[in-house]
Formats: structure tokens, sequence, C-alpha cells
């Protein structure tokens, strides 16, 4: 039954803007001649499909696909596969972010490819029309990097999601979905299958199912308490009255890297399996000296640091197939040399001789702001701030280098040694990875 609570006017305007086939099309960008294309971008080592073009779609490739299955039909029909370039498609990412930052009064950046704006207002002092709005945004985006968009406006962040997904598939409307009454609002409702309303997960969508729940428009009319009762109690009431057009969500943080993450997870899969503890090392040293440096961009420390290792599930050897460690950090830190002598002691305590492995990582948790470090009662005083602030001197200067110059320009000796070349056997395979185009170390060259 639908709620029956007097109806108030919704106080929110939000717009979704989510780049299409984003990966892919930043390759388009700098390869034209791939429009019209099936094109698809693999995970680390070239293992499964990642982003599909539309043509790619058309093919029935799926999220997932192992490349080694669908390599000869991509083939047969002129298709290409890149392997993941992230260092393009972050500097992508942080263009169209911005343009999108400067039309609105407040941004979330929900993911890389995905942006909420707060609309409020504009209906009254900037834009009318937030149709015309949408359709303005999409062209902005479009002319100054060439990435395509759609753009979904409603007065809920459920709805604009929703209304997104309309956009991209109702070809009609041109990209810009806006629910601006409850007409258009219950026709966008009826067009979405209630498992990919946002918020409803696998789980969920098979209670839903059960329940003869097939619609976004027929699970906006649950009632409340069956909503908190069977999906997941407040979260499962705020679905549905964000589906029914009253704002419970407000805008969050943003994964830019403005969020002040809680923990931090740098892990990789080998590009081939290691059984040498000096290898696993290396890798890890890798991890590790990328998670300081994410550590000390939001001003952190960490108090707790775990290490992990995996082998194969699939060469015959028995479980368990990973294996981690949790260290306990007298005081919190993100001192890159203070995190390896941790982990490199974390590591040898799983470390197992004559096992393949192919993958480790770290784990940063336990944050606190850097200039606020909790000390520990019963553990030896601190170091003195004449020997402390020069190590944090050299530390800032290191990261202002590789900020300028590039990741990895000036790092500590322990992860140095993945620089190497060839590269080493635990190295991730990038085999066919286009350039990175906006970087200047692979700027295009062109010759008179």
């Amino acid at each position: 039954m639908p709620d029956r609570r007097p109806f108030r006017r919704p106080a929110g305007i939000f717009a979704l803007v989510d780049c299409n086939n984003f990966y892919v099309s930043c390759e388009r960008v700098f390869q034209p001649k791939l429009e019209g294309v099936p094109v698809v971008v693999l995970s680390n080592n070239d293992g499964c499909v990642v982003a599909r073009s539309a043509e790619a779609k058309a093919l029935g490739l799926k999220m997932g696909d192992p490349y080694f299955q669908v390599r000869s039909l991509l083939v047969r029909h002129g298709g290409q596969a890149f392997s993941s370039n992230y260092a393009l498609y972050g500097d992508m990412s942080r263009r169209v972010m911005g343009l999108l930052a400067a039309e609105a009064p407040a941004v979330e950046v929900y993911s890389v490819d995905e942006c909420f704006l707060d609309l409020r207002g504009m209906t009254r002092w900037v834009q009318p029309d937030l149709a015309a709005l949408g359709k303005r945004l999409r062209r902005r985006v479009h002319q100054h990097t060439g990435i395509p968009t759609c753009v979904g406006i409603a007065p809920t962040k459920t709805l604009a999601k929703l209304a997104n997904r309309v956009a991209k598939k109702r070809p009609e409307l041109a990209g810009v979905c806006w629910l601006q009454d409850a007409e258009l609002r219950a026709w966008a409702l009826e067009q979405v299958p209630a498992e990919d309303v946002w918020g409803v997960g696998r789980q969920y969508a098979q209670k839903l199912q059960e329940q003869g729940i097939t619609t976004a428009a027929q699970l906006a009319q649950v009632p409340l308490g069956w909503a908190k009762q069977q999906l997941g109690g407040v979260v499962g009431q705020r679905l549905v009255r964000e589906l029914q057009g009253f704002p419970c969500l407000a805008l969050g943080e943003s994964e830019d890297g403005t969020r002040q993450r809680q923990s931090l997870c740098v892990s990789r899969s080998f590009g081939g399996a290691v059984t040498t503890f000096d290898q696993v090392w290396e890798a890890l040293a890798n991890h590790v000296t990328r998670a300081a440096e994410k550590l000390r961009a939001q001003s952190s420390a960490a108090h707790l640091l775990t290490v992990f290792v995996e082998t194969s599930r699939y060469d015959g050897t028995p479980p368990p197939h990973s294996r981690s460690t949790v260290v306990t950090l007298p005081a919190g830190t993100a001192d890159t040399g203070l995190l390896l002598a941790q982990a490199r002691a974390a590591l040898r305590r799983i470390f197992g001789p004559g096992a393949r492995y192919v993958k480790t990582g770290v784990v940063l948790g336990g944050f606190e702001p850097e200039g606020q470090r909790q000390l520990d009662l019963f553990s030896p005083p601190p170091a003195p701030v004449s020997i402390e602030e020069p190590r944090a001197a050299v530390l800032a200067a290191l990261d202002g280098l590789n900020q300028r110059f590039g990741r990895g320009t000036v790092t500590l000796a322990a992860a140095l040694v993945g620089k190497q070349q060839p590269p080493p056997v635990w190295a991730t395979r990038f085999e066919r990875r286009s350039p990175a185009y906006t970087s200047w170390r692979e700027l295009w060259t062109v010759s008179a």
C-alpha cells in the first residue's frame, strides 16, 4: 500500500552525471578510429573484461568475461582490447569532475565516472529549465574532454540515479531525464526493474522477486514497515521514501581524494606466481609505500597495519589460500620507513616457503588526525620534536617531488626494486596498454 502521510514539497533537486562506458570513452578520445568499433578494457594482468563499448555489448560480451574466452569473438568482428590505463582514466576523471564542480553549488564525486550535483535554488536564480541545464552540462563536458555523459535530475539522489539509467536506455531523451513532476516520476519508475534500483543488492533483489515486486514503481508502493523489516531496517525505509520523492540522503564526501578514509588497502595480483620471500617483499614494499603516500595526503596517521598474501585457488593446492596478520602500532604513524619495517616483520610471520603466491597487499586502519596522535600510556615517550620534524620534512619533500614529476620518481630503496627493467615477475602485466596521453612522459610527439 502507498504511504498515506500528508504530502510535503520535496526540498532537494539532485543531478547525477554519469560518463558513458568511461574507460572505453577515454581510449576513444585519443583514438577516434575506435568509434563504432567493439572495444573492451581488461582488468589487471589482462584477465577479465571490466568495460565494454555499446558495440561490444551488442556482441553479447559480459562484464567479468575472461579475455581468453572472448578474444576470438572480438577479433572476428574487428574489435580491440586494451589493458587498464588508470593514469589516463584518473586524469580524465579529474577533468570531468572539475568541469561539473564549476556548474553547481555543491558536488559529490561518487566514483571515477559518476558525480552528484546539488541543484537547489538553480531553478529560480540560474537555470529555470533544468533539462536545458542537463544538456548544457553534457555539451560542456564533451567539448572540453570528449567524454559522452548522461544526466538524471530528480528530487532525490535515488531518483536521480534512476533517471540517469532511464536516460541511458531511452535514445529519445537525448541523454537527459528530468523527473520534474509526479507523472514523469511514475513513468520512470515503471521503466526500471526493482533489482536495478540503487541500493538493492542481489540478496534483496531475490527477496523482492519472491514477493512479486518486479519494478521500481511496485517497490515505491510497499509499506514503510515492510521495508524496514525486509530491506535492512532504516536503510530500507529511506530507499522507499527516496523513490516516493522525499529526500533522505544528502550529498556525501567525495571519492576524489577529499574523503577522509577510515581505512586504506593497496594490493594487486602478480603478473606471475612467485615463490621467494624477496620477490613477495618487493611487491609488498611498493604497496606499503603507496599506502603511506595516500595516508599523508589526507593528513592521517594509522594505528593498525594488516599484511596479507594469497596463493592461487586453481593450481590444485589445498586451502587456505590466504594468510594475514595484524600489527597494532604503538603510536599512529604515516612514516613510510616505520611502516615498511613493521610490514617486513609481519610478512616473515605469514610467509610459507615453497608456496606459489599470486597476490599480496597491505591494509592500514585505526586512523586519527596526524597532528592529534594518541600516545600509548605504557610505551616510551615519543622521539623529540627535533628528531621527528626533519623526518617529516623529508617525507613532505619526497611527496612533493613525486607529485610534480610523477609517482615513483623518488622513493625508498625497498620500493625501488620494482622499477627495474625488465619488470620483475610479480609486476602486473599491461601488455595491451595504450599510452597515458595526458602524462608529460607519454605526450604525443609530432614530427614536421
